[in-house]
């Protein structure tokens, strides 16, 4: 049997896809027990999943992924909100990881990880033991079942890295979506003001509206207000009551931002939407003020209860035309296929965490974690003493990493003082024609282009000391002009470079990087900026 998937998607790496898999069952019985193997195989990986009739209860799954001794490994720890960073091993421990998990092994590379996880089952840990083969783990002891049972499918992409990254197997093994009607869902860069002054930051109106002006300055669609808009300034309880349209002003700041062109999203924590009569009323609510998507945040757990809770919520969003973006939370498995208002998710040890966070592990996230989807990473904190990136690396990361949403978390001033930063991220979009990966080797370094329309924008990272990276032009067919955002002795520089096949050599230094946009090249042009 072929399958063929296709259409367009609101996020990724690709928004128009065709997917084209050939598909395969087995049968097994016993007496009157049932089991069907479905097996489907796409150029760049396989995929199986188990189909149970009647009624029962699923207590472990007992395939096992037996992968080569001395494989390379990019693993992170298991956690429940999947922010552990990503390490490289030669030895793997015996332990408990997160899905996705990359191996080099065979001369190429092999990504496992899950698509089509929803309610009906449960989620999973990577779990190496001291035998050396991989199986997994399900978050809840018994998973029962009636009405039949069709389990998430367990993906292996595989190929050269180039193929693994650029693969969108995950999403298109997921349900085509739900939705009708999606004009309403728009991608978009996100101002986002919590690591630029925390809470108190999130409590002033009048700060927020210094955000939306500067947004609106930069034609940058959103501004996220994030955790403490909703405090109660009388009781101090930091839950949504049914006081909260007494006190806050978010109408007023929806109304400020639509006269400017902006629009407002809003955080909100997971224990104040557990039931539909609180989504229905408060969801209701927020669409009625104008709000334009949601930050859902503190889900922390993978339980077959808690993804139907996702399921139940998604509905809820899409029927107020919310768009949504959930934090402390599982990471993308098909979601946005079959949810396309489901923008982006954290999932990730992300630009917030102020210890441990290592290029290394940035340098590692395009062929994992970002490798299944979305991931808000929340770039651009320049005002943060601890990142590990230089100015070029963190530019780049609008680049590298792909979020439907970006939520750009540097202060207002940190912005102003870089001017050469602004001009790149007022171009930059967040959703894309086409992806590919130049160069690369993962926890070492990233070369990254995606198309927009007629121009690629490319970033790339390096981890450790520096070097020059000799870029590959080829994919660019005839004469370009590549505009290179780098870190120079007094700050981010700009140098134009016209490009006709070849390399380009861009010198990088430690932790470094690079920004660039390229733009068909003819006489006179001298930029790719509109």
């Amino acid at each position: 049997m072929i399958d063929v998937q296709g259409g367009a998607t609101t996020a990724g790496k690709r928004l128009q896809r065709v997917s084209v898999m050939r598909e395969t069952r087995f049968r097994f019985t016993r007496d009157t027990a049932r089991l069907d193997l479905v097996v489907r195989a796409a150029r760049d990986g396989v995929a199986y999943r188990y189909e149970l009739p009647g009624a029962g209860a699923v207590l472990r799954e007992a395939s096992a992924f037996d992968v080569p001794d001395g494989s390379t490994a990019w693993l992170a720890a298991h956690r429940r909100d999947y922010e552990n960073p990503f390490v490289e091993y030669a030895d793997v421990p015996a332990a408990e990881y997160q899905l996705p998990a990359l191996f080099a092994a065979g001369g190429g590379y092999l990504l496992l990880a899950e698509s089509a996880l929803d309610g009906s089952y449960s989620g999973p840990r990577l779990v190496r033991g001291q035998g050396g083969a991989y199986t997994l783990a399900l978050w809840d002891d018994r998973v029962p079942y009636t009405g039949g049972l069709t389990t998430p499918w367990r993906v292996l992409v595989a190929g050269d890295l180039a193929t693994v990254t650029e693969s969108t197997l995950v999403d298109d093994l997921a349900p085509g979506s739900r939705l009708t009607d999606t004009s309403w869902i728009k991608p978009g860069k996100v101002l986002w003001s919590w690591l630029a002054g925390g809470r108190s930051v999130q409590q002033s109106l009048e700060r927020q509206k210094e955000f939306v002006d500067y947004a609106a300055q930069h034609r940058w669609p959103y501004v996220l207000v994030d955790a403490g808009w909703y405090d109660d300034p009388v009781t101090g309880e930091r839950a949504w009551t049914d006081r909260t349209p007494e006190f806050t002003w978010i109408p007023e700041l929806v109304a400020y931002g639509r006269d400017r062109g902006v629009g407002i999203m809003v955080w909100l924590r997971f224990s104040d939407f557990d039931t539909h009569d609180k989504r229905a009323q408060r969801f209701g609510l927020l669409r009625q003020w104008g709000v334009k998507g949601v930050k859902l945040d503190f889900i922390d757990a993978e339980s077959r209860e808690r993804l139907q809770w996702y399921d139940s919520t998604l509905q809820d969003l899409a029927d107020d035309e919310l768009m949504v973006n959930f934090h402390g939370s599982t990471v993308p498995k098909g979601i946005n296929r079959t949810w396309p208002h489901m923008m982006t998710m954290e999932g990730v040890h992300g630009a917030e965490k102020s210890s441990n966070l290592t290029t290394s592990h940035l340098a590692a996230l395009p062929y994992t974690r970002n490798e299944i989807g979305s991931m808000d990473y929340t770039p651009m904190a320049f005002q943060r003493a601890s990142r590990p990136t230089s100015d070029a690396h963190e530019l780049a990361l609008s680049v590298v990493f792909e979020s439907a949403l970006e939520n750009l978390a540097g202060s207002l001033d940190a912005y102003r003082a870089r001017p050469e930063a602004e001009r790149f991220l007022d171009q930059v979009p967040t959703v894309w024609d086409e992806t590919r990966l130049l160069s690369g080797r993962p926890a070492d370094h990233t070369v990254m282009a995606r198309r927009s329309g007629e121009r690629w924008f490319i970033g790339a990272g390096v981890s450790g000391p520096a070097r020059t990276l000799q870029v590959p032009t080829g994919f660019l067919s005839g004469r370009w002009l590549v505009e290179v955002t780098r870190d120079g002795a007094g700050g981010l520089v700009r140098e134009t470079h016209v490009v006709h096949g070849g390399t380009l050599a861009v010198q990088v230094p430690a932790e470094g990087g690079f920004a660039a946009i390229a733009c068909r090249w003819r006489p006179g042009l001298t930029t790719c900026a509109r």
